[in-house]
């Protein structure tokens, strides 16, 4: 009798064994989901749909892409439903063009690249996305995943790319998951530290049910118990794939988590500020970040009164006669300061590591991302207040519990002053001619002069722009774009392509160096194609020479250093733009040419100055590793 009960049990045990992992397989095939789930193989509908209605439903304006046929379903759907398809000259222009959408306008950028090569060609990009912080969709296209691994067409593993890199990546593997899956990616993007995010669309969820079936659907004339297995395999397949696709759901925002200081936190700084005799605000570019207005965070910023530097995109937060701005000197005030409030600045190299404060100075910072917060502090400096949240927020709320507080006049009146003697040094600089062409100080002092308030500046290059940061001004918030903390050399065209669809008003301006210009010339072809006329103004040295100026003197040679004076002009009339040449001889009618740059600019025209530069002292020193 025990042993008919022990046979029993086993019988038991293993059918229930055998139920689950069949229950298992049909779960793992999508045969339970089929069941209250209908495929509608007539259907003409394709996963692009989807993608567009999602993207449309979060407000995006404009999909920046360079065409391939892994998602051209994307494409077509999203003209369809009224969002700009932008195409661009290299993929990396358009991530960074979808990053210059994100930083202006606060809403997600969306780039789309096929397969394989146009996946790996946004690396950078997107590296470059991580760092600023910039909350960025990139949809990759891929092969089927029933030929994943097979030998497709530009199949490679391209999650792994994107692991250390985005803040999720995720392959969607059956048409119904798509919204679901791009819903929670975009305020995955947004949340907490915004960042770039990577979703990747095989071609068979993108395409019509008769397009894949063609192309998937097996030889249903071959005979045999395997033949017939495998037919039924890709026929499974095909209906798992579209089963349930075209069912309605939520396309709306899901909610983004921003966090905040506690009323407590804010308290402490409230009095380490009013027991401060010279205190100092560091805004970067993190404070930048929605959900704060920028003119919420300038009022804030002027009611407290205290003395501010801006870095990154945070330039220009301040209007450029504010009495609490300051430009020159930084390293000084730091040294001097008994409190310091680090508003979303980092103490990176841009802070010399944390080395850069009074001993007794008390540091409150304020990031979204613990690592940044916290950034070298076992090492060279140690926060008073170390606040994990939103630091635009942080500010405000400082401001309201500081009503009636005033800075110490003498400080704020000394740091001003010094400031000015700066700036007049700079400017006698300005004036002295250079053995040979333009000097580029003179030239950035005379933009600066002709700027009007609706102007942007996007920042690409080393040397030259690393002048024109402590030169040219910026007008208004949100009217300045540099790469941020990698240092990117190429952001260029992509940056100000953005900028111009975001800011159709502005006249946006790209500083380049000759160098960085290399990077994304073409897009020219970009510029006049789409109708968005920018001007460059290119300071050609005819050298790296933000290298050159420390290799030579390190190293003694000029190598991999040296460019030539080229007619980059030239290149951008010949793609349909206007290009001007400027040099020694032109500078009695420099202004003349800058003002027949913005007015062919107004016409609709891109334009390209070709400034030939010299060489100054005024970088000596700067960083360059």
């Amino acid at each position: 009798m025990d042993f008919l009960t022990g046979i029993g049990c086993a019988c038991a045990g293993l059918l229930v064994v055998l139920t689950v992992a069949l229950l298992g397989a049909a779960y793992h095939l999508g045969l339970l989901y089929q069941l209250w789930h209908k495929v509608d193989p007539r259907s003409p509908r394709h996963g692009g749909e989807l993608v567009a209605e999602v993207l449309k439903a979060h407000g995006v304006r404009f999909v920046f892409t360079l065409a391939g046929g892994h998602i051209s379903p994307i494409l077509v759907a999203s003209e369809k439903v009224g969002i700009r398809v932008v195409d661009t000259r290299h993929e990396a222009t358009a991530v960074f063009a979808a990053d210059a959408v994100s930083r202006l306008s606060g809403r997600i950028g969306v780039a789309a690249v096929t397969a394989g090569p146009g996946v790996t060609n946004t690396v950078t990009a997107i590296k470059n996305a991580q760092m600023a912080e910039s909350p960025v969709l990139l949809i990759g296209g891929a092969a089927a995943s029933l030929q994943k691994g097979r030998g497709a067409l530009q199949d490679i593993a391209q999650l792994s790319l994107f692991k250390t890199l985005c803040k999720a990546c995720v392959s969607v593997r059956a048409v119904r998951d798509i919204i679901p899956t791009l819903r929670k990616a975009i305020a995955t993007a947004q949340s907490g530290t915004p960042g770039p995010v990577f979703v990747e669309l095989p071609i068979d969820v993108l395409y019509p049910f008769h397009v894949v079936e063609k192309e998937i659907g097996g030889n249903k004339s071959n005979r045999g118990l395997r033949a017939k297995a495998v037919q039924w395999y890709l026929q499974n397949y095909l209906r798992n794939l579209f089963a349930g696709a075209w069912e309605p759901r939520d396309v709306s925002p899901l909610p983004v988590q921003v966090p905040l200081a506690t009323e407590d936190e804010v308290q402490q700084c409230a009095e380490l500020v009013s027991r401060a005799t010279k205190p100092l605000v560091l805004v970067g570019s993190q404070a930048m970040l929605p959900p704060t207005p920028a003119e919420e965070l300038r009022a804030a910023l002027e009611a407290l009164g205290i003395p501010c530097y801006l870095g990154g995109a945070a330039r220009g937060l301040l209007p450029p006669g504010s009495p609490l701005l300051l430009r020159q000197n930084r390293r000084d005030a730091l040294r001097d300061a008994d409190l310091v409030l680090l508003a979303g600045a980092v103490c990176d190299f841009r802070l010399s590591y944390g080395r850069l404060f009074g001993r007794r100075a008390a540091i409150v910072a304020v990031n979204r991302d613990r690592a940044q917060l916290l950034r070298n502090s076992d090492v060279f400096w140690k926060p008073r207040l170390a606040v994990q949240g939103d630091a635009a927020s942080f500010v405000a709320r400082l401001a309201r519990s500081l009503r009636g507080y005033a800075c110490p006049r003498g400080w704020l009146e000394g740091l001003r002053e010094a400031d000015r003697k700066k700036e007049q040094a700079n400017r006698e600089k300005a004036a002295t001619p250079t053995p040979q062409h333009l000097n580029p100080l003179d030239l950035l002092h005379r933009l600066d002069a002709l700027l009007p308030p609706e102007s942007l500046l996007v920042a690409d290059g080393g040397d030259f722009v690393g002048t024109a940061a402590y030169i040219v001004r910026p007008r208004r918030p949100l009217a300045w774009l540099d790469p941020g903390a990698f240092g990117t050399l190429g952001v260029g065209g992509g940056f100000a392509l953005g900028a111009k669809l975001c800011r159709p008003d502005a006249e946006v301006w790209v500083l380049y160096g000759d160098g960085s210009l290399g990077y994304s010339l073409m897009e020219f072809d970009t510029f006049v194609r789409h109708k968005t006329p920018v001007i460059a103004l290119v300071g050609n040295d005819a050298c790296w020479s933000q290298i050159a100026r420390e290799q030579v003197a390190l190293l003694g040679s000029n190598v991999a250093c040296g460019l030539e004076y080229l007619d980059y002009h030239a290149v951008a009339e010949a793609l349909g733009g206007k290009g001007f040449v400027v040099g020694r001889p032109d500078r009695e009618r420099l202004d003349a040419v800058l003002r027949a740059a913005q007015d062919a600019c107004r016409q609709g025209r891109p334009v390209l100055i070709n400034a030939l530069i010299g060489k100054t002292d005024f970088r000596d020193g700067s960083i360059s590793v």
